[in-house]
Parts: C-alpha cells; sequence; structure tokens
C-alpha cells in the first residue's frame, strides 16, 4: 500500500506542477498581450489628450462651448452606458460584484477628451484604469477565462494604462493590486501586472508619449528637526485628502438633491466652471492642472488658493457627469499645498510640493505602496526618507475616506483587527 499511495502521490504531484507550468505560461502570455493592446491604445488615448489641451489652449474662447460638450457625455452615456459606473464598476468587477463592460472603452475615450477640450477640471488616469479594465475585461471574454481569471486580467489592464499615460510602471503595477481592498494585495495577479505595465511604459514611450518627472529645488539633510516639519505637512495633507473626499461627496448630494435632471445639471456645472474661471482669469485650473504642480515642485510657487479652487472646480466638473478622473487632481491639490505648508513651516518649499502630491494622493487613495513607488519613479530616490515619513503619515491620519465608494476597508489602519467595510 505504501509503494502505490506514493505512486498516487508521485501522479498527483506531476499533475499540480504540470497544471502550474500551464497556468504561469498562460499568464506570462496573457501580460504581453494586454500589455501591448493596452499600451498601444492608452498611447492613441494620450495623444487626444494632448491635441485637445493644445487647441484649447490655443484656443481659450473654446471653453464657452463647455454646457454643449457636457449635454453630449450626457446623451452618449444615456443612450449607450446608462449603467456604466466609471472607476467604481472597475473596482467591483474585480471583487466579482460587477462586470465592466467593452463599450466603457470608446465612452470614456471621447468623453474625457470632450471634458478636457472644454476645460473641465478633471484628470485622465482615472479613465485610463476604465479605458484598460475595460478592454482587457474583453480580451478575458473572448479567450473564454473563467470569472476569477478575468478579475485578475482586469487588474493587469489598470497597470498597463497607468503605466502608458504616467510612465510610472512600478506604481502602476502595484495600484491595482492594492486599491480595491484596504489591507489586502492581490498577489496572484503581481506577475502579469508587471509585465503588462513595463510593456505598456515601453510601448507608450516609443510611440512618444513621455514619462512625467520633476525635478525638485533642493531637499535638505534629514535631521530631527527637519523629519518633524515633515510630519506637520504630512497631517495637514492628510487632512486635505479627507477634505477632498468630502467635498466630492457632499457636492455629488447636491446635485442629486437639487438638479436630478442630468441634462440641467451638466449644464449648470459648465456655466459655474466657465463663470469662476473668467472671474479668476486664469485657465490653470481647468484640465488636469500640470501646469500648478510644475511650478510648485519645480519653482516652490503658489497662490494661497490654488488648492481650494482646483478642489472646488474637481468636485463641481467630476460629479456633474464629465469624465476624466479625480487622480491628477488629487495631485495638483497635493501640491499646491505642500507648497504653501513647507513656506509656513520653513522646510524646501520644492520639496513639500512633491510630498504633498504623494501625501494627498495616499489619503485619497489609501494606496501607501504605491504612493512610496510614485514618489521614487517621479522624484528619485534622494529625499526618500521625506517621502517615507510623508506616506506612512498621511495613511494614519487620513481616515477612512477614499475617492472610489467601492473600495473596501478589509482591515483597520490602527489595529490588526479584520474590518470588511466600505469607505466613507
Amino acid at each position: 500500500m505504501k509503494k502505490d499511495w506514493q505512486g498516487e502521490g508521485d501522479g498527483t504531484e506531476v499533475e499540480r506542477i504540470s497544471e502550474e507550468v500551464r497556468q504561469l505560461g498562460m499568464w506570462i502570455l496573457l501580460g504581453i498581450v494586454t500589455g501591448c493592446v493596452v499600451g498601444v491604445s492608452s498611447s492613441v488615448f494620450s495623444w487626444a489628450l494632448t491635441a485637445v489641451t493644445g487647441f484649447r489652449g490655443a484656443h481659450a474662447n473654446i471653453c464657452l462651448l463647455l454646457p454643449v460638450f457636457g449635454v453630449c457625455i450626457v446623451f452618449l452615456y444615456r443612450k449607450f452606458g446608462q449603467n456604466d459606473g466609471g472607476t467604481n464598476q472597475v473596482l467591483a468587477t474585480i471583487r466579482s460584484a460587477d462586470d465592466v463592460l467593452f463599450r466603457s472603452a470608446p465612452l470614456i475615450f471621447i468623453s474625457t477628451s470632450l471634458t478636457h477640450l472644454g476645460g473641465g477640471s478633471a484628470g485622465r488616469e482615472g479613465a485610463a484604469l476604465q479605458l484598460g479594465g475595460s478592454i482587457a475585461n474583453q480580451i478575458g471574454k473572448w479567450i473564454h477565462l473563467d470569472e476569477a481569471d478575468r478579475h485578475m486580467i482586469v487588474m493587469c489592464g489598470m497597470s498597463a494604462a497607468f503605466a502608458a499615460l504616467f510612465g510610472t510602471p512600478m506604481a502602476a503595477a502595484i495600484f491595482s493590486l492594492e486599491v480595491t481592498s484596504v489591507g489586502v494585495m492581490y498577489y496572484a495577479a503581481l506577475m502579469p501586472s508587471v509585465i503588462a505595465s513595463l510593456i505598456a511604459a515601453q510601448i507608450a514611450a516609443a510611440l512618444g508619449v513621455h514619462a512625467e518627472a520633476f525635478h525638485i529645488m533642493s531637499i535638505p539633510e534629514f535631521t530631527v528637526e527637519a523629519g518633524m516639519k515633515m510630519v506637520v505637512v504630512a497631517i495637514g495633507c492628510a487632512v486635505i485628502s479627507m477634505v477632498f473626499c468630502m467635498v466630492l461627496k457632499y457636492v455629488g448630494k447636491l446635485y442629486a438633491r437639487y438638479l436630478a435632471n442630468p441634462y440641467q445639471r451638466v449644464v449648470a456645472a459648465s456655466v459655474l466652471i466657465v463663470g469662476i474661471t473668467l472671474l479668476l482669469g486664469t485657465q490653470e485650473y481647468m484640465g488636469a492642472g500640470t501646469g500648478l504642480i510644475q511650478r510648485a515642485v519645480e519653482h516652490g510657487e503658489v497662490r494661497y488658493f490654488d488648492f481650494l479652487w482646483k478642489i472646488l472646480l474637481t468636485a463641481i466638473t467630476m460629479k456633474a457627469g464629465f469624465k476624466g478622473g479625480e487622480i491628477v487632481p488629487a495631485f495638483c491639490v497635493g501640491a499646491t499645498f505642500g507648497c504653501l505648508m513647507g513656506q509656513a513651516v520653513g522646510l524646501s518649499p520644492s520639496l513639500c510640493a512633491a510630498v504633498g502630491m504623494i501625501s494627498v494622493f495616499c489619503g485619497a487613495t489609501n494606496c501607501p505602496i504605491t504612493s512610496i513607488l510614485i514618489a521614487f519613479e517621479l522624484f528619485g530616490f534622494q529625499g526618500e526618507s521625506f517621502f517615507l515619513i510623508a506616506v506612512a503619515v498621511s495613511y494614519a491620519f487620513s481616515g477612512h475616506y477614499s475617492l472610489y465608494k467601492e473600495q473596501r476597508i478589509v482591515y483597520s489602519k490602527y489595529k490588526a483587527k479584520y474590518v470588511n467595510d466600505h469607505t466613507k
């Protein structure tokens, strides 16, 4: 019997190893395919956004057409994507609660381009997550992946799109694994997500999509005093991340209460956005706000209320029905607020602007590992001690708020305790 048992065990072991090798080969191939397809698609998306942003810069009066663009976006979604839930639906798909439709890809492409053309205050990475997730999900359907494997390929698509548009493959590979459930990492998708991210980033670079990079003017020596000042800056950024999430939430509630009709809502929001822009006499708050980020990080310059205007205009834009995402606006809010904090505490405003970017992003997405990797990829490793402190403090002090209602707190931030609850 012992001989028979060993023979059976050996056979079972061979079958197990064979299955693992098959799975490994399959995910290497799927990572490559997803990286190629999503990398090309995201590059085209980046070209479109660059083109419309340049056109808006050369023709400032086109922002007066924002109400028309808003009506077009609402019509498209009511006609073809009434059940589309944006990035939240992609996150729900990963948790088996929903399915991201393939038509989300062209819808988000067109609607985000129209939003940026008209000057809505919106980012692009949120749209990229939807674009990559919907394309990858369709690839999974075409090759008849089971439900669990389709969730993994959606994560690969998200990572690939993020890497292609922002040029941060390390952070992109981890973000899709980290963002869905706070306290849990989906390590099964690590290898294909890394492959997809690296390939997508390389394809984007080859097609002329340049990676983001910012130069910090000065990084002081890390001392106890400098570290304590950084803690103060990070706490301030954590509070601002909560404010950002709360403003987005309550503007959405105001719309639902007073402007239930989506067409009336988007027109009213457009008029308000254009009116505020004309009142302020600058278009710097339109679009993603990369100009404000660059000035804060590379020159240490900021106006006192830049971060407040960006929060308000982003909330008005995104909750009215425009598309694009809140990630780059969160970077902008963090950079401008961090620069102010640096001036206030007497620490390099340029460094604090960079730290503000990753701190507000961390607080708003609850993704500390992604935040650290973004810091390293955007700013280098010289200020690593400041980056680590800022991310750790922001994560701890930002509470259970999130940009995404479908993100779940699985483990508490403050105690080794299973929570399994929605974020606020």
